[in-house]
């Protein structure tokens, strides 16, 4: 996929204001055009939280948390933990192609609904200097069309212009090899010492 992002539009400092979208770029693949967004506008979490419910989408529900950190889950609350989205929005149809999100949170740690509240407030008490998740998803009938890769490249490239010295990290189930192998490929390895047998912990030297 052929990426053009424009650094002039980058907003000054991220997470940017809830439900501010900013364009920062274009894409093009296999004849389809698309445009980046940095962070979502009412529309865009419109859309994440449908696509997060549907039931013709298995391999979401069986990958991820979405059904219950968008479906069911409030967007403002996810927001307000200093996470930063990017949307691939299809140019023509305004669907969300894919989307990719970052921010901090301890090497290894799962999900927040399984922490203490003490854990949770040590968690929000990071500091840009310490670890960073990376999450990332796409959605049909985009997903499987190599649109991921490099959007997900870009968008990690656009996050460290913010945060040069945090540490990436994405996790991952073993069941799902192809998200482990796109890790892979954006130079992610699988720490050991962060994972368990059912789960991995990929971090970016």
């Amino acid at each position: 996929m052929e990426i053009h992002t424009d650094k002039v539009a980058f907003p000054a400092q991220v997470p940017t204001p809830l439900y501010e979208a900013k364009l920062i770029g274009t894409a093009e693949n296999k004849g389809e055009q698309f445009d980046i967004f940095l962070g979502l506008d009412k529309s865009m979490v419109e859309k994440l939280k449908k696509l997060s419910l549907d039931p013709n989408d298995p391999e979401l529900d069986a990958n991820t948390s979405d059904r219950k950190r968008f479906g069911e889950g409030s967007y403002e609350e996810w927001y307000a933990k200093k996470r930063v989205p990017f949307a691939l929005v299809h140019k023509t149809t305004g669907q969300l192609a894919a989307l990719t999100w970052f921010g901090p949170k301890p090497l290894g740690r799962k999900s927040l609904k399984y922490l203490s509240k003490e854990d949770q407030e040590k968690e929000s008490a990071q500091t840009e200097d310490t670890w960073h998740l990376i999450s990332y998803r796409s959605y049909p009938p985009f997903r499987g069309t190599g649109i991921m890769k490099d959007f997900l490249r870009t968008t990690m490239e656009t996050y460290l212009h913010y945060f040069p010295n945090a540490r990436l990290w994405a996790g991952s189930s073993r069941s799902n090899p192809a998200s482990i192998a796109l890790s892979e490929r954006l130079g992610l390895t699988i720490d050991e010492s962060a994972s368990d047998p059912e789960w991995v912990a990929m971090v970016k030297k």
